[in-house]
């Protein structure tokens, strides 16, 4: 595969690497993306997921929120694939800057990256909303109903809502890593997700590439276009660097 060298060439000659990486990256984990075929968003509830997972319905209505977060956004079984590790592996070897992220899964830290920009923050952090104390993810999955802290204040989940603005401080590492980088490899994501999306305007390095199934609107601007499932691409670059 003539593109596989071209990504192998690119990553070899690359000291200062940043993946960002969306949905696309976790569904050979097992878990669903949200805008395939398949997909979150192409499935049927009493309300469309977008305005379940807004920060006006977790007000309005806490048990219906948290009872589709605990059925359609927690994978806790979920394992790191081929590509979490292969990332891990150059952030290991100094060739990463680390990982610039859109999903809320935490499997980029399970495969042991170090440095992980979480955008949309995380399932595996809680927090009351009242007395700001932090919980686990037990304290969600293991809940009935709402999830209340120990002050009697409902405990949210560390995660981007709809409506809700990006943390400042994850922001300005991204963007820092990004401009930063000689490399800028975005996978699995159809780059279709603001402010998230424009984030790859702030790279300035050598080498952009899209490693997606599908076409992105940035298509155009990548050096390198690849679109085959992220695992796979990359874990057959795994065997240069064993």
């Amino acid at each position: 595969m003539e593109k596989l060298e071209q990504l192998r060439t690119i990553i070899q000659e690359s000291n200062k690497i940043v993946f960002f990486t969306g949905a696309g990256v976790s569904t050979e984990s097992g878990i669903p993306d949200f805008r395939s075929v398949d997909g979150l968003y192409n499935q049927k509830y009493d309300y469309p997921p977008e305005t379940i997972l807004s920060h006006t319905f977790f007000l309005r209505y806490p048990e219906e929120f948290f009872r589709f977060y605990r059925d359609k956004m927690i994978y806790e079984d979920a394992k790191p694939n081929a590509a979490h590790l292969f990332m891990a592996k150059m952030e290991k070897l100094g060739k990463s800057l680390g990982v610039v992220t859109q999903n809320i899964d935490g499997l980029h830290q399970a495969a042991g990256s170090q440095r992980v920009y979480e955008l949309h923050g995380s399932i595996h952090r809680n927090y009351c909303v009242r007395c700001h104390k932090f919980h686990g993810l037990d304290a969600i999955k293991k809940a009935e109903g709402i999830p209340k802290c120990s002050c009697g204040g409902v405990i949210k989940p560390d995660v981007v809502l709809y409506e809700e603005s990006l943390n400042e401080h994850t922001i300005y590492g991204a963007i820092s890593a990004i401009e930063e980088a000689d490399c800028l490899i975005v996978c699995g994501t159809s780059l279709s997700v603001y402010p998230a999306s424009g984030f790859i305007r702030y790279f300035n390095g050598k080498h952009l590439v899209l490693l997606n199934l599908s076409a992105t609107p940035y298509d155009d601007m990548a050096n390198l276009v690849i679109h085959e499932k992220v695992g796979e691409v990359l874990g057959a670059l795994a065997a240069d660097y064993e």
